[in-house]
């Protein structure tokens, strides 16, 4: 697959072959995009990890403060990023030191407004797939 994710088809191989999302952002305030996203995937049968550092549980589900505190023998096969752009970049440093420290290769997604140049770079330079401002679940609900 290319670096960076353009097409539908492309989408469609991404969710029909990952388990594991890591909502990075999560809040635990269900009047927000990453609370309702996040229980969307897990009502769709993703095992949704929620990472926020204010948080010990979100949308119903164990709350780590970070990419780094999730045990390693969870694999994690796509980061959502639902941050301010300024940290994105931080965000994906944090996965590609995880995914060197396990050898996990995870997709990372931005939501729409998340993504930066930067961000997007690292990801490219890590071999890292890379979906830029989409949302996760808009774009699920959209595949055949």
């Amino acid at each position: 697959m290319e670096t960076t994710v353009n097409t539908r088809e492309q989408l469609k191989e991404i969710f029909d072959s990952v388990e594991t999302i890591a909502i990075v952002g999560c809040s635990d305030r269900p009047d927000r995009a990453s609370y309702a996203i996040s229980r969307y995937l897990d009502s769709v049968g993703y095992e949704v990890i929620p990472v926020n550092p204010n948080h010990s549980e979100c949308a119903g589900k164990n709350c780590y403060p970070d990419l780094h505190a999730i045990p390693d023998d969870i694999r994690i096969d796509i980061v959502v990023i639902f941050r301010n752009p300024r940290f994105t970049a931080d965000m994906v440093r944090m996965a590609i030191e995880r995914a060197e420290r396990t050898g996990e290769r995870p997709v990372i997604w931005t939501q729409i407004g998340v993504s930066s140049p930067e961000a997007e770079r690292l990801a490219k330079e890590a071999g890292l797939t890379y979906v830029k401002n989409r949302c996760s679940m808009v774009e699920h609900s959209h595949l055949d």
